[in-house]
């Protein structure tokens, strides 16, 4: 599958999907291992943990789904509360038939006001009335970082933090995140995530060994931060990791074992092969 042997499905809060994608793995000769993108708690501002390689059946991991379950469950409700004020009434009840058996996030409200015939796109939905600073802005507590990476450490995870640069941090403030969380007991950090800029990327290397000066180092990891299909930015085996950075899959043995630059070792596999990890669903 574009060259991608190794790959972790690593949706919203949820592990629902894993099952499946293994099962789509096997067929298809791709290793998935089961993973997760948690929303937490950083000040005011909202950060994304990915646990890899994690149990999901741990007691810990599944109260940390649940926490977070209610909390986007409450936030729906006060979305939805808002875009009523603003005229637009049966938000909640369009926005879950839309979500069916998943959390519902601001993109089902998004899909809503377009059927609705609100809006004539979703991207125009998130400007006027769900992104930074809208009615559907609604502030969540979230979990702060600690407590995130000790859920994703108890699941017998690898705790990484998703796509620094996204942040809107000065670089500061940005030192001072990466630093808080790899003293929190995080693994790793994103180094690519999609076919980012190369500035970008030299960018978050010089920010690892900055952090790497006051205590232990940081791995390195990847992701095509897929969502839907029609989006080559973010098609699956787009992205590589830099030569020379730890990759964080050294953490761990996989029926994929794998080393730096993405190349098979010891796998029986001719040529090379590729890992990423991939992201999906609510935000």
């Amino acid at each position: 599958m574009h060259g991608v042997s190794l790959l972790a499905l690593t949706d919203h809060d949820t592990v629902s999907g894993v099952r499946e994608a293994q099962e789509a793995g096997c067929r298809s000769g791709v290793s998935v291992l089961p993973g997760i993108e948690f929303t937490a708690g950083w000040g005011r501002r909202s950060v994304h943990i990915v646990g890899l390689n994690i149990d999901c059946s741990s007691e810990s991991l599944c109260e940390a789904i649940s926490l977070r379950d209610h909390l986007r469950a409450e936030r729906a409700e006060q979305i939805a509360l808002r875009l009523e004020k603003r005229g637009f009434p049966g938000a909640l009840g369009g926005a879950r038939a839309l979500a069916g058996n998943s959390v519902i996030g601001r993109p089902h409200f998004a899909r809503w006001l377009v059927d609705a015939g609100h809006v004539s796109d979703t991207a125009k939905a998130f400007k006027r009335y769900l992104g930074a600073g809208k009615a559907g802005d609604v502030a969540v507590p979230w979990p702060d970082i600690g407590d995130t990476v000790h859920s994703i450490r108890a699941a017998g995870g690898v705790a990484v933090l998703a796509h620094p640069l996204k942040y809107g941090l000065t670089r500061t403030r940005l030192l001072s995140l990466v630093s808080e969380f790899r003293d929190a007991g995080g693994h790793a950090l994103e180094v690519v995530c999609g076919q980012q800029n190369p500035l970008q990327t030299r960018e978050v290397l010089a920010l690892m060994e900055k952090v790497a000066e006051s205590g232990e180092a940081l791995c390195g990891s990847l992701g095509s931060d897929f969502h839907q299909p029609e989006q080559p930015w973010r098609e699956l085996g787009s992205v590589r990791l830099p030569a020379g950075v730890e990759p964080v899959w050294n953490l761990w043995q996989t029926g994929a074992d794998v080393t730096a630059g993405g190349c098979c070792r010891d796998t029986g596999l001719s040529g090379g092969c590729r890992v990423e990890w991939s992201v999906h669903l609510n935000h």
